[in-house]
């Protein structure tokens, strides 16, 4: 018993991974979500893993869970990009969608013509009619610190919003609802700018704009993080005559066959 716990605790949280991403159950998931891109997604996945030493702090499996959530809305998770990332909450990996990201769900639906958000900065100033919604910026910047961020939208059939918030507001925003605020891996922390964008387009969005199946996915992904539960069933049943995967260290644990009950032992049958 004393060599098989040394034996799992040897393990490398990225060979724990590893483990868990080779197994039929995973992989069928994300080729359903990705198809022929599924082995470039699932490489991204273990780099991504093995270079961030606070997600190799977290259960190997609720990170590969969060991941799919990336998959089956096919946003890239390579932190340069800004499509998706996966933030270390607490121990507990976070889907987190990005600014680029929110965009590229909008442009998929086909509704908008024109979408935007951007900084507004020292120097700039904001006026806002009242009536019509329009946001127009004036003057020029004289810094590059973002004093406050607008979001844009026009939809296909002409119907036109503007909204703008100062960083303040977007600061209140976020120490409100993100859980990743103040984390200092949170994207929050490395790029604050993006994050408030996409706040701003976020709330545009959601209160006058077309929203499709997939940005209400991502955004529900966002907020409630859903149990591992499915993954684990899924798992376990794929082992052979009653080996268990232990989705903490990635192993499969054998257990003897179960044993078929004696016609005389057996139960009726309904």
């Amino acid at each position: 018993m004393t060599e098989t716990i040394a034996k799992y605790e040897a393990r490398t949280p990225v060979a724990r991974l590893k483990n868990i991403m080779a197994q039929d159950s995973v992989q069928e998931q994300f080729r359903n979500a990705l198809k022929d891109q599924a082995p470039l997604f699932v490489a991204s996945i273990i780099d991504l893993f093995g270079a961030d030493s606070y997600l190799q702090k977290c259960d190997p499996a609720l990170v590969v869970q969060e991941c799919l959530k990336a998959a089956t809305l096919r946003l890239p998770l390579s932190k340069s990009l800004g499509f998706a990332y996966i933030v270390p909450y607490k121990n507990k990996p976070q889907f987190q969608i990005g600014y680029r990201g929110l965009v590229q769900l909008a442009i998929r639906s086909g509704q908008y013509k024109h979408l935007n958000a951007d900084c507004v900065y020292e120097g700039e100033d904001v006026t806002h009619d009242r009536l019509t919604g329009e946001v127009t910026i004036i003057g020029e910047p004289v810094t590059e610190t973002a004093i406050g961020y607008v979001a844009y939208m026009e939809l296909v059939n002409g119907f036109t919003k503007s909204i703008y918030w100062t960083r303040e507001q977007v600061e209140a925003h976020a120490k409100r609802y993100s859980m990743s605020y103040g984390n200092k891996n949170s994207a929050w922390t490395t790029d604050f700018d993006a994050m408030a964008k996409k706040t701003v387009l976020k709330h545009l969005l959601s209160h006058y704009g077309v929203l499709s199946i997939d940005m209400m996915t991502a955004w529900q992904h966002e907020e409630q993080p859903i149990p591992a539960a499915a993954m684990q069933d899924e798992i376990a049943a794929e082992a052979n005559q009653g080996e268990v995967i232990d989705l903490g260290t990635g192993e499969v644990q054998g257990s003897e066959p179960a044993q078929e009950p004696d016609q005389a032992q057996a139960g009726p049958a309904f």
